[in-house]
């Protein structure tokens, strides 16, 4: 068990006996671990830069620092990655749990003073930060003028920690592990159509019509395929195989395509509201409403979130509860 000492002038300095010796640490080691680990995640020594305000030179000298400390070499390093040598991968996972412990600890203190502040990147889906975030924006930062917001768009898919974003906001299931999630809203998945597709092609009274029709694809990103299709209703579930010419990856493409005419969209009924209201598109099914897709929170779990962390996640659920009431009554019109 280490004990705790106070020598001057370095601080605190943490000693453990072994094997008879004694062994000091000091915050020079602590934050040579806490550089160790900012590159690990990061995946590069400019990246790990980036986040702790260092340059890559910097961060290099403090690995290489570390390394002469403790007298073992902790990262093989080529120009295109880094790689954990067993030393370092050992002492890696034991340090990562209490660098995030210490962390959350530092926000809880933050916290206790009513007062959020630091930096905080999130990475937002374009629907919901099109749609929901980008008009409310102006008020999250009047609410906590001390916290600087960078949003980034990103697929809702990939490592947190290693793309540098404290919280994501995403659609889909979320069952990578180490993530703590959070579920904000459920929207309805709507198939659509325009006026002047229909005209030429007729409307499909039934979902196993659409095989007669050209249906827009969209890829899920997850699997790199496009998504199924699927129509609920109460306890009733029935799959519909679609073909069409054009598979797309960008949603703004597919609905811009289906307001054209190109053909029939499974689209979500946050992100096209207006153009159902307008009848610019027109909804198939309404009286197969149980098909629904939903929208999380994402962060990497720990046990204690930042502050500012648990704040943005607050305030997205806050301001995703009425538009999920309006797309409902909109695509049920």
């Amino acid at each position: 068990m280490p004990r705790l000492c106070i020598s001057a002038p370095s601080g605190i300095t943490f000693v453990r006996k072994c094997k008879g010796e004694r062994m000091p640490f000091d915050g020079r080691v602590l934050s040579g671990i806490a550089v160790l680990a900012a590159a690990v995640e990061r995946g590069s020594f400019t990246r790990a830069g980036e986040t702790l305000g260092l340059s890559a030179s910097g961060v290099s000298r403090a690995v290489a620092r570390l390394e002469s400390r403790v007298g073992v070499r902790l990262l093989d390093r080529t120009t295109r990655s880094l790689r954990l040598t067993s030393e370092g991968a050992r002492l890696y996972d034991l340090a990562a749990p209490h660098l995030a412990g210490l962390e959350a600890a530092a926000d809880a203190a933050s916290e206790a003073a009513q007062d959020v502040r630091g930096h905080l990147r999130a990475s937002v889906n374009p629907i919901f930060a099109r749609h929901i975030l980008a008009g409310r924006l102006g008020e999250f930062a009047t609410r906590h003028p001390s916290l600087r917001l960078t949003l980034v768009q990103q697929p809702d898919v990939g490592d947190l920690v290693a793309e540098g974003v404290d919280v994501a906001i995403r659609f889909g299931p979320q069952i990578q592990p180490g993530l703590s999630v959070r579920l904000l809203l459920e929207t309805r998945v709507l198939t659509v159509a325009s006026p002047a597709y229909l005209a030429r092609r007729g409307r499909p009274e039934a979902p196993a019509e659409l095989a007669g029709h050209e249906c827009l694809q969209f890829v899920d990103p997850r699997t790199g395929r496009p998504f199924e299709w699927e129509f609920r209703r109460a306890t009733e579930t029935v799959p519909v195989p679609i073909a069409g010419a054009l598979t797309l990856g960008d949603v703004d493409t597919m609905v811009a395509a289906c307001l054209a005419g190109a053909g029939v969209a499974q689209v979500l009924a946050l992100g096209v509201e207006r153009h159902l209201a307008s009848g610019a598109l027109v909804d198939l099914f309404p009286d197969w409403p149980g098909e629904t897709y939903p929208l999380f929170a994402v962060r990497p779990a720990r046990r204690l979130a930042p502050a500012r962390v648990t704040t943005f996640i607050d305030f997205c659920a806050e301001i995703a509860e009425p538009p999920r009431r309006s797309s409902q009554q909109i695509s049920a019109r």
